[in-house]
């Protein structure tokens, strides 16, 4: 279960970062030159003083007067939370159950953002995604998708390419988008999606649990399906067992180098690790 209190934590952690390294995440936009980041609103006479490079020269062709275009500042990046909500992230032990901590990191970004009087949408996919926040972007909404997150049961298989490709038609401005999931499924149609919101800043947040990585068995095991009915039946051990890794290793590396292919940053996150740790390596980049 998450803890409202986790929100407390989060306040403290926050203000241990340093500023200038999140500024993408925390939708900044600063002006690096006339114009850039800005929409154009209003004239206004030219008053001396005035920055002449905002003259509107046209139109002073037309009246014989000086105007200056007047500006506003474009409405902060919207920070997008995916959430895989596929049965297998409701995989991992207590405190490591990949669900837990994905919704948390997720969570995390959320209340940072709100923190920063930015814009967040909070939503859980499958093979398709559905929005669970309301809009209000502030602390209490924060609190109210940890209500829900905790009384959520993770089922269904995850489709990436439907989902993310569904996803991208919904997002209408310049955005970061926060995708937790596990990776598993087909990885054709992970890149897919992926290359569906790649106009966007992406984050691929990769959770896997410690019984995925290196599981603590040996001797005869059934193994089971996490999204489907297939079970197999094998020695595991030995040989076996490096086999296994070996196949941990090359899919992490797959879906790196997949990620990197498309501009993404990817952060693979044992849910063993300590949390504010990992959130740093997601949030710093």
């Amino acid at each position: 279960m998450i803890s409202p209190a986790f929100l407390d934590e989060l306040a403290r952690f926050e203000s241990g970062i340093d500023q200038q390294t999140t500024s993408i995440q925390q939708g900044e936009q600063q002006s690096q030159s006339v114009g850039e980041g800005l929409t154009f609103s209003d004239y206004r006479r030219y008053s001396r003083g005035d920055d002449t490079r905002l003259i509107d020269w046209r139109l002073y062709a037309r009246t014989g007067e000086y105007y200056i275009k007047q500006f506003e500042e474009e409405r902060n990046l919207t920070v997008h939370i995916l959430l895989d909500a596929s049965a297998s992230m409701d995989f991992g032990e207590e405190l490591q159950d990949k669900f837990e901590f994905g919704a948390k990191l997720g969570l995390g970004y959320a209340y940072l953002t709100a923190e920063a009087h930015d814009e967040f949408r909070f939503s859980l996919f499958t093979n398709s995604y559905d929005r669970i926040d309301t809009g209000a972007s502030t602390r209490g909404e924060v609190l109210t998708l940890i209500d829900q997150l905790n009384e959520y049961t993770p089922s269904g298989e995850a489709e990436f390419a439907t989902a993310f490709e569904t996803y991208a038609g919904s997002i209408n401005s310049r955005s970061l988008v926060v995708i937790v999931t596990d990776c598993l499924g087909d990885l054709s149609e992970l890149e897919t999606g992926l290359s569906s919101l790649a106009e966007n800043e992406v984050i691929l947040a990769q959770v896997l649990a410690p019984g995925e990585i290196n599981p603590d068995i040996s001797g005869d095991t059934i193994f089971k399906g996490t999204e489907t009915a297939i079970q197999r039946r094998t020695y595991f051990g030995g040989s076996r067992a490096k086999q296994y890794q070996s196949a941990v290793d090359q899919f992490v590396d797959d879906v790196n180098s997949r990620a990197q292919e498309l501009a993404v940053q990817h952060n693979m996150l044992p849910t063993d690790s300590d949390f504010f740790e990992s959130f740093t390596d997601i949030w710093i980049g």
